[in-house]
């Protein structure tokens, strides 16, 4: 084939194809392999692209007995690292022996492998610490603390709160289960957030008493009507008014404020925003980011004290993405937080 037929046939292919001549020169390259590396490949000696020695080793032993061959290197960058898949195909280049390179890109797989090896870690380490404290106290209660009631009811007590942690963990994993196999199917029930609102307030109102935290509610309409599923969105604010109300510092209030935006650019279109705002410590910038991320916690010790699992937010915005919404965190260390909800609007 001459070059202009060989370079068109490599266009064609969405894969990064790199064609190697006997001299270890790039005959052709396509336009994928030259965003991989980033410079104009055609002419270079392969070296002078990917010093990588089980790239050079491959391409050698191809182009020395024709076998196909396959490597798994990684390039590290000045932020990342790409994981790649080689595959070393001999073909013949201008009357002699050549090699077509594929290099596969990765590194979204890796990526995906490792959070899920992450996630898998963090469940266990997650799960353990309270199995191991009851497998703790069953041993003392049969043992040395047999004929101690006090003991006993102290033990028991502990026991009554490690097991409802792992309760709240497995219903946690459950929701959050379920939100991602929903998530790309949008909701299609007429859902009055206003009077939602109002109902989740009270089932709070005991909790922020007992904290001295006073809620309330501002919303400029009496009802406010929005296509979701009332059960998520009823997830959703449960976790940010209580989040704020564990958070929130006694003596002050946490105010979850209703409100209709005429034009949301995101969602290029009306939308309804619905802030949860305590007073409370606020939050370093620097966590802001990951805090949506599965088992992410500022203070871990303080968070599993008040019985948080780690995936509220997370579910949260699982929910927020299922309703084709947005979900923004802003705080002021000192002065509190303000947790966003934004949902389309009919």
């Amino acid at each position: 084939m001459q070059r202009t037929d060989t370079q068109v046939i490599l266009e064609a292919v969405p894969t990064a194809l790199v064609l190697v001549g006997a001299d270890q020169r790039v005959v052709a390259a396509n336009q994928p392999a030259t965003a991989l590396f980033g410079l104009a490949l055609e002419g270079r000696s392969c070296s002078a692209f990917l010093r990588h020695p089980d790239f050079l080793n491959g391409l050698e032993a191809c182009l020395s007995d024709g076998e196909r061959r396959t490597a798994r290197i990684v390039m590290t960058g000045p932020a990342s690292e790409t994981h790649l898949a080689l595959t070393f195909s001999a073909l013949p280049v201008g009357g002699r022996r050549g090699v077509l390179v594929a290099f596969e890109d990765l590194t979204a797989l890796e990526h995906a492998v490792a959070m899920r090896r992450d996630f898998v870690a963090n469940v266990s380490h997650e799960l353990r610490t309270p199995l191991t404290a009851l497998v703790g106290f069953i041993e003392t209660l049969r043992g040395a603390a047999r004929d101690d009631p006090a003991a006993r009811e102290r033990f028991l007590g502990i026991m009554e709160r490690e097991s409802g942690r792992m309760i709240r963990l497995v219903n946690d994993l459950l929701s959050l289960s379920r939100v991602e196999a929903e998530e790309r199917r949008r909701p299609a029930e007429q859902v009055e957030i206003v009077g939602l609102l109002r109902s989740t307030l009270a089932t709070h109102r005991d909790q922020a008493r007992a904290a001295g935290i006073e809620l309330r509610l501002e919303a400029g309409e009496d009802r406010v009507t929005l296509r979701a599923d009332s059960d998520q969105l009823t997830q959703v604010f449960h976790n940010l008014v209580e989040n704020a109300v564990k958070y929130g510092g006694s003596g002050n209030e946490v105010i979850v404020r209703v409100s209709r935006l005429q034009r949301e650019p995101v969602l290029r279109g009306p939308a309804v925003q619905v802030e949860v705002i305590d007073r409370g410590e606020g939050i370093d910038p620097l966590h802001l980011p990951r805090l949506t991320e599965r088992f992410y916690r500022v203070d871990s010790d303080r968070s599993r004290e008040k019985g948080g699992t780690g995936l509220g937010l997370a579910i949260v915005k699982h929910i927020v993405n299922r309703h084709r919404g947005r979900f923004r965190i802003e705080s002021d260390v000192g002065k509190g937080s303000r947790f966003i909800v934004i949902l389309p609007a009919e």
